[in-house]
This record gives structure tokens, C-alpha cells and sequence, in this order.
């Protein structure tokens, strides 16, 4: 159960004061439904009202508070025209300029002949000092409550700086005190001050300093964060290796059959790949590792090998991929390797006849089928396994935990190899996955030749087009070569003026008809397949899509990537979609047309593309440049989703949590000591409630 100290802050945010249910669903939308989720929304800036001089010392641009009298009110006769109210001082003259002003309104606030404390960034106009709009009016007994530094935070369309600072302010003042989590030696050695006096500070900042990430206040709760993600992924690990597993042993045959049916000899890393998953396997415990392997390195042969060992032992494996293309696409690369082995495979996908599924289920729970690649289909009650001995999962990101736990559940201490074609910094991997075990393929299989990166502007979208004709020409060099070409939205959007692919389709289609297929995510499965077939076997020769090719799509004649805008595009998806060409013997280009002018950030990635094709270091430069949130996605990837800490500033924190972490799980795994119950409180404040569970559990 949740901890009664931490009832107040698991209440609705409406339950704060001024937050009714239309400002509610606006801060829910901001940092989420509850108290806790605003303590998490630090401050981006500040604002030093302090500054309190006389009208005439007013400078341009500045923020100042200054306290007037009340003169006169002008009401335009015009309500285009500005409502204005005079106000002085001894030494000058201040106007306060409102559009769309209320007369009733304003003379309440500010009455003739009054005075009232005003703060707002000064301009001139026409040689008059002027605050459009002040940010604040009271009178002079609140003075102090202006004349301070104020945070700023981010908002959301609708909401003003006033009811989050409010908001805020009043969830600062319900968090409780707490007992300490921290490690007190830790905690005295980086001179950090307790969890409340931490949140307190990092809501107050009164110097710039204050908003850094390594600020005492906030690298305080940026561990917090930390520690409590550590320790949630090291207790379902320590939780997951105490439960029984299965030692499976191959005897190498068909491991021998396999190789001896490839035209190739595989690459040394696929080679160590093989060898740490088969120890694995055979050790007593259950195996969870991460196969790590560049666009092209070779992933779906590992997998292959691995399942071979479960079958050799006479139980089954599973290969599970997040859509049909790419688990049809698994199939076919398996498919002529399992014939050659004598091992019996089957595809299972939502669009099977209903034969047929009946058919592959028979097959899996009586044990007559070794091999099965589907997507979540798999996962479906009713599919049962006589023996299932290892789980591949496939793009894992794209997978909830649920959909990787459901498929390992489907037999007894089943193995789980992870894969995945995103090289992940080694940041990001364990604040992800803590210290899993990780295989990384390095290199490429022999024969690939390097891709051709150049950038060029949009402008010369016209030379870009020609050039692809001449290479899917009747004349060129390599006839029957195919071209990709990404656009990144799928129809017109009135905010963002970008190419879009249905446009491009058409205006690609009447330069040359019956040559262009259209791929993206709102067409129907059987479309994309057709598509897709068509492209593959040659009846087309140029594919527009929106990134859904991004994961698996495999055309080794396929030679071009275009990306339009890909100035808008994230590094590792740039990556990801250039590693669509250059499968195949034939020299590959990839062009990347951007609009201009170029952000600096913008350039950079631009850059990196053109010198590198080694994902893992363009996964670190991505990190360094974007910031793990944006790098991530994160509600998408199945990776934590990170408030506090900043991956790319906080990476020592990270290490020493995961230190923290492991120490705590080798001394007191059970969480039993005085410090074990306030590591609980924390994953509760934290929500990692799925870890307390699995002490309840065990």
C-alpha cells in the first residue's frame, strides 16, 4: 500500500486552489492529473522583480516594479484603439497600456487617485514610459508580495505564468517531510539539503544559477528520480533471476546445417552475439538480453541461430515483431534457411484466413511447429505452446512490458532476447534497462559498400527529381534500381507548411506514370503489402512514404533515400531511414533536402550524417544535441519517461544511482531495514509501483 505520507499528493489537481475543472484539464495536459506531477514541473526561468526604481530611472526592456499614483483613465472611443490609464511619480509620468480593455474591470483595479504597485517589462512610446499589459497591480500594503524573484515556468495553450505559480506554490506546501532515502554519507559528501528543502529551493530560484542541472536543489531530485528508476528495474531483475529457470542446451546440429546453407561466412561479432545467447541459455537462470545491432548488421540471422538452440533441445521459440511488414519480411529471410535446416516454421499475423490461424495454433500447442514469427497476435490467449523455451522480441521500444511479459508467459521460465535496430547511448541504456546484458553487432556484413550522404537545399528539389529519372531510367547503369523518397506528414496541415505525401505522390506520378507506389500509416494492411510487393519485385521503381519504413523494410535494389525536410527529422530516425539502402552489392546515395535557413542544431545533425554511418556514435551525438526527453519520445519507447533528471547532464548521477541500486539489492533485497522502508516510500513517490509489487510478489 501506498504510504499514508503521500495521500496528499496522489489528489487530483483540481483539488489545489483556483484550479477548477477547465483550468484542470489544462494542467492536466501541462504536467499531468496529479498534485505530484506539478511538484515535477520545475522552472525554466526567472523573473527579478526587485528591481524598484522611480519612473524617470525606468530603462527600456527592463522588468521594474514601481509604485505611481493613479491619474486618469483614456477610454477609446475606438475598441480597436488601446485603453490607457495615466499614472505618476514624483519624477515622471508612467502610461499602463491594455488592448481589449474593460472599463468596469480597470477602474476597479485601478482606481483615481489611488496609488498601486505595478510590475512589467518598460518600453518607450513616443518618449513616454509605457507597461503594456503589467503582469501585476496591487496596492501599496502588498508591495513585498511583488518586489521578489519570480519562476517561470512552461505552459500550455490557454494558461497564463499566475494559476501555475499559484498551483505550484500550493502543492509545494503540501509535500510532506519525508524520511530520508539518500545514503547519509552520499548525501553529506554533495552537500545536498533534504527531499522538501530540495523541492522548496528548486521552485525559488533568485539567481540564473539556481535554474542549472547540477544545482544542489535540483541534482538533489534529479537522483531522487534516478535512484528511484534504478531500483525499481534492479528489483524486477532481482525478482526475475530468483525465479527457477531452464538450462537449454542445443547439440549444434542444425547451428552447423544453418551455416553450411549461407552464402557467406557471418561477422565477428554476429559470431560472439550466438555465443554469449547460447551460454546464456544454458545457465540454470533466465536468460532477458539486449541484441544491439546497427540498420543491416545482421540481427534476424543471430535470432535465428538462438531459436535453432531451443529447438535442438527439443522445446520451441518465438520471434515477435511490432508490425506485419516486418514480421512478413523476418519470415522471408528465415523461411529458405528453416527449409534447408529441416525445422518447421510458421508466420502468425491479425490477417491470416481464420483456417489458417486455426491451422499455425494447432501446430504450436502439439508441438509440430518449432519456429513461429508473428506480431501481437501471438500474444492472444487462445495461442498456446506445447514447450515454448525462448521469446525474441523485435524493435523492443515499439512493445509495451505488458506485450514482452504476456509472450514469455506462454511457457515455463521462458528466455527473452531483446532486439533492437536503434543504437541506444550508453546513457540511455541503462537509465532504460539498468545493467542488462547487452550484444552488440559492430560491423557490417562483408560486401556492403558505404552510402553516398550529400545535403542540398530545397530549391533544388528539380535537379533531385531529374537525377532520380535518369537512375530508374531504361538507360542507367544499373537497370531496375529503386528509389525511396520520405516526406514527413501525411496530409496538409494548416500549421506546419511541409511536403506532404500525398502531393508529392502525384506530382512524382505524372513525371513518371505507373513507376510511383504511396506507403503510410492510414493505409490498409493489404494496400501496404501490395505496395510493398510491387516495390520489391520492380513493377515500381520510386516509394513516397512517411517514416513507416523507417523499421526492417528490406529491397536490397533499392539504391536512393531521399528525405525531404530532414532539417525536421531526429537524428537516430535520419539514420534508421538512410539504412534502408545500401543493402545490396550495388553503390547507394542517400540526399537529404532541407529547408532554409538552418538552426544550428539543425546543421549539426546534418553534419554528423554526412561524416558517419556508425549508429552508435550517431545515437551519443543525438543525445548531446537534442536531450534524452526529445531523443526518446518517451511515452513511446518503453524507455522512463525522465522529469528531473536530464540524461545528457546528469550521467554521473545516473552511475552512481545504478551503483546505489545494487548495493542496496545485494544487502537488503527485500527492502526490510529502515533505509529499505524510505527507498519504498521513494518508489512510491515515484510511481514505480510495479517494483513493490514484485517485493510482494516474491
Amino acid at each position: 500500500m501506498r504510504p499514508q505520507s503521500l495521500t496528499p499528493l496522489f489528489a487530483q489537481v483540481t483539488s489545489l486552489p483556483g484550479i477548477g475543472p477547465r483550468f484542470g484539464k489544462l494542467v492536466e495536459k501541462l504536467a499531468g492529473p496529479l498534485v505530484v506531477d506539478l511538484l515535477w514541473h520545475l522552472p525554466f526561468a526567472l523573473i527579478d522583480r526587485r528591481n524598484a526604481p522611480e519612473v524617470a530611472g525606468a530603462r527600456a526592456g527592463e522588468v521594474a516594479t514601481l509604485t505611481v499614483t493613479v491619474d486618469e483613465h483614456l477610454v477609446p472611443r475606438n475598441p480597436r484603439q488601446p485603453y490607457r490609464v495615466w499614472c505618476s511619480d514624483e519624477t515622471g509620468r508612467l502610461c499602463l497600456t491594455y488592448f481589449n480593455g474593460r472599463e468596469d474591470y480597470l477602474r476597479k483595479l485601478l482606481p483615481p487617485g489611488e496609488i498601486r504597485v505595478v510590475s512589467g517589462k518598460v518600453d518607450l512610446y513616443q518618449g513616454e514610459v509605457q507597461i503594456t499589459h503589467p503582469d501585476h497591480v496591487v496596492p501599496l500594503d502588498q508591495r513585498q508580495s511583488i518586489l521578489r524573484v519570480e519562476p517561470l515556468y512552461g505552459l500550455t495553450a490557454g494558461l497564463t505564468q499566475r494559476p501555475i505559480q499559484k498551483a505550484i506554490a500550493a502543492a509545494v506546501d503540501r509535500a510532506p517531510a519525508l524520511p530520508e532515502w539518500q545514503d547519509a554519507a552520499f548525501l553529506a559528501r554533495n552537500r545536498w539539503s533534504d527531499w522538501k528543502s530540495s523541492l522548496g529551493s528548486a521552485h525559488a530560484p533568485t539567481e540564473d544559477s539556481d535554474l542549472a542541472p547540477l544545482h544542489p536543489a535540483r541534482a538533489r531530485l534529479a537522483f531522487d528520480e534516478l535512484l528511484a528508476s534504478q531500483l525499481a528495474i534492479a528489483l524486477v531483475r532481482h525478482h526475475n533471476r530468483t525465479l527457477s529457470g531452464r538450462a537449454t542446451k542445443g547439440d549444434r546440429r542444425l547451428h552447423k546445417a544453418t551455416l553450411g546453407a549461407l552464402p557467406f561466412e557471418l561477422t565477428a561479432s554476429q559470431k560472439g552475439a550466438v555465443e554469449e545467447i547460447a551460454a546464456d541459455m544454458a545457465k540454470p537462470e533466465r536468460m532477458i538480453r539486449l541484441l544491439q545491432g546497427d540498420v543491416g548488421s545482421g540481427k534476424t540471422l543471430v535470432a535465428f541461430l538462438a531459436m535453432l538452440i531451443a529447438v535442438e533441445a527439443g522445446a520451441q521459440a518465438a520471434l515477435m515483431a511490432p508490425t506485419e511488414i516486418l514480421a512478413r519480411q523476418h519470415y522471408a529471410t528465415i523461411a529458405p534457411l528453416a527449409e534447408a535446416t529441416g525445422v518447421r516454421l510458421a508466420l502468425l499475423t491479425g490477417r491470416d484466413s481464420q483456417k489458417q490461424k486455426k491451422e499455425t495454433m494447432r501446430g504450436l500447442a502439439d508441438g509440430s511447429i518449432d519456429l513461429v514469427i508473428g506480431t501481437h497476435a501471438l500474444v492472444q490467449e487462445d495461442v498456446e505452446f506445447a514447450d515454448l523455451a525462448l521469446a525474441v522480441v523485435d524493435e523492443q521500444h515499439r512493445f509495451g512490458v505488458h506485450q514482452r511479459m504476456a509472450l514469455s508467459s506462454k511457457g515455463q521460465a521462458v528466455d527473452l532476447l531483446v532486439m533492437t535496430a536503434t543504437p541506444i547511448p550508453r546513457t540511455l541504456m541503462l537509465a532504460a534497462y539498468g545493467d542488462l546484458d547487452v550484444s552488440k553487432l559492430t560491423e557490417k556484413p562483408a560486401g556492403r559498400l558505404p552510402i553516398d550522404t550529400r545535403t542540398l537545399p530545397l530549391e533544388r528539389l528539380g535537379e533531385v527529381v531529374e537525377g532520380v529519372g535518369r537512375m530508374i531510367g531504361p538507360s542507367s547503369i544499373s537497370p531496375g534500381a529503386r528509389a525511396y523518397w520520405v516526406c514527413p506528414l501525411i496530409e496538409e496541415s494548416e500549421e506546419v507548411d511541409l511536403a506532404n505525401v500525398e502531393e508529392r505522390f502525384t506530382a512524382l506520378s505524372a513525371r513518371f506514370p505507373g513507376k510511383v507506389g504511396l506507403l503510410h500509416g492510414r493505409l490498409k494492411g493489404a494496400e501496404r503489402e501490395a505496395t510493398m510487393a510491387a516495390f520489391a519485385d520492380g513493377r515500381l521503381s520510386i516509394l513516397v512514404a512517411t517514416t513507416v519504413i523507417e523499421v526492417g523494410v528490406d529491397v536490397p535494389a533499392a539504391t536512393v533515400m531521399v528525405i525531404e525536410h530532414a532539417e525536421r527529422f531526429g537524428l537516430a530516425q535520419l539514420h534508421q531511414l538512410r539504412g534502408r539502402v545500401g543493402r545490396g552489392a550495388a553503390k547507394s546515395s542517400c540526399l537529404l533536402l532541407y529547408a532554409q535557413p538552418l538552426g544550428e542544431t539543425a546543421k549539426a545533425r546534418l553534419a554528423i550524417m554526412r561524416e558517419t554511418e556508425d549508429g552508435f556514435r550517431i545515437a551519443e551525438e543525438d543525445l548531446r544535441l537534442r536531450g534524452a526527453g526529445e531523443l526518446l519520445g518517451t511515452r513511446q519507447s518503453g524507455l522512463p519517461d525522465m522529469r528531473l533528471a536530464d540524461l545528457a547532464a546528469h550521467g554521473e548521477l545516473l552511475q552512481a544511482a545504478r551503483d546505489d541500486a545494487r548495493l542496496v539489492i545485494d544487502r537488503d533485497p527485500d527492502l526490510k531495514s529502515e533505509r529499505g522502508a524510505a527507498l519504498r516510500t521513494l518508489l512510491y513517490l515515484f510511481r514505480r509501483d510495479d517494483a513493490v509489487r514484485t517485493l510482494r510478489a516474491g
